[in-house]
């Protein structure tokens, strides 16, 4: 591994200009190239963000031997063979979220990268923030005692439905569940544990056939209960809540969190600030730094088999809805 690690970005939509970003803040990181189908996009993003080489094809950045890892950004149908084909070119891959669309999908990027012992990371950024870490930490340490229910929510108003837009679109994997839904999903997976034992959901499917807005509910135990609402129709306030026998955390713009408030009974509510500049995807590859140059071929925060299983989880929800995209098998 060279002393700076060399990215390759692939696909170059708004998360991947956001991304490149973050690299320009992560000391022993670089924007080496970027690809995208069209040349001229390929050449303009890499111009903005001081990348050496710039490619029209997907094919030749994941054949370009100076790349040391690559972020894939594509949209959601596309991170499948996105990542086998940068796996096959021998490859470290971070995917962008949804990881997969479906279990089969995600099952067959993670047995890839295993039988090429090559690194592959779910890039869910929330993991990796100050203050999700902070969050870890008192839930390791039982500061809030046993928990007991988690609400969280996360959704944002789209004034004017655009059917072909990848928000709309079933064949692109559109609707909240995949785009925001996921993102509630792996936080209720990170404070249990575990996926859920029973889910009880309904959704809003809209003109296009996507879902629009949800609600959800995770049973664990009798005890342990997790709430969580989607929405691209609807702003919401975006916060999390972890409800524990002691007391409670609560987390405002939680999926990429500046504070968390303490709340123990009988004690005067502890905020902590963790305030950082940026959009904070300097904290994601970070930890894709730290894991190549360890020598891991997945995360320790994001491993592959929880990824996998977050998957299947949101699979079992659009099995309640009745939801298939037009591109899955029956």
């Amino acid at each position: 591994m060279s002393d700076v690690i060399r990215w390759g970005l692939l696909g170059l939509g708004w998360n991947t200009g956001r991304f490149a970003e973050g690299l320009a803040q992560t000391p022993d990181a670089e924007v080496y190239a970027v690809a995208s189908r069209s040349q001229k996009k390929a050449d303009a993003f890499g111009a903005e963000h001081g990348a050496t080489k710039c490619y029209g094809r997907y094919e030749a950045l994941a054949d370009d031997p100076n790349v040391d890892v690559i972020y894939i950004g594509t949209p959601h149908p596309y991170h499948l063979p996105n990542t086998l084909m940068c796996l096959d070119a021998g490859k470290p891959v971070l995917c962008e979220k949804p990881f997969a669309v479906n279990r089969d999908q995600a099952a067959a990027m993670i047995d890839r990268a295993r039988q090429n012992n090559l690194f592959l990371m779910d890039a869910f950024w929330s993991r990796y923030f100050p203050a999700t870490v902070k969050l870890r930490e008192l839930l390791a340490d039982n500061i809030i005692g046993d928990v007991m229910l988690l609400q969280v929510d996360f959704g944002f108003r789209v004034e004017t439905i655009a059917p072909e837009s990848r928000l709309f679109n079933p064949d692109l994997a559109g609707g909240a569940l995949l785009d925001v839904g996921c993102y509630n999903a792996q936080l209720a997976s990170m404070v249990f544990g575990r996926q859920p034992a029973e889910i009880l959901s309904t959704a809003a499917l809209g003109e296009t056939g996507v879902d629009e807005l949800s609600a959800t509910v995770f049973k664990y135990s009798d005890y342990e209960l997790a709430t969580l609402t989607a929405s691209i129709r609807l702003n919401t306030p975006n916060e999390a809540r972890i409800m524990g026998t002691k007391g409670y955390i609560a987390m405002p713009d939680w999926w990429h969190p500046r504070e968390l408030t303490l709340c123990i009974a009988g004690k005067p509510p502890e905020r902590m600030i963790f305030d950082f500049d940026g959009f904070g995807f300097h904290f994601e590859a970070a930890e894709v730094g730290r894991c190549l140059r360890a020598g891991l071929t997945e995360s320790p925060a994001m491993p592959l088999d929880e990824t996998l299983a977050i998957i299947e989880t949101l699979d079992r929800i659009r099995v309640i809805w009745g939801l298939r995209y037009p591109f899955e098998a029956e």
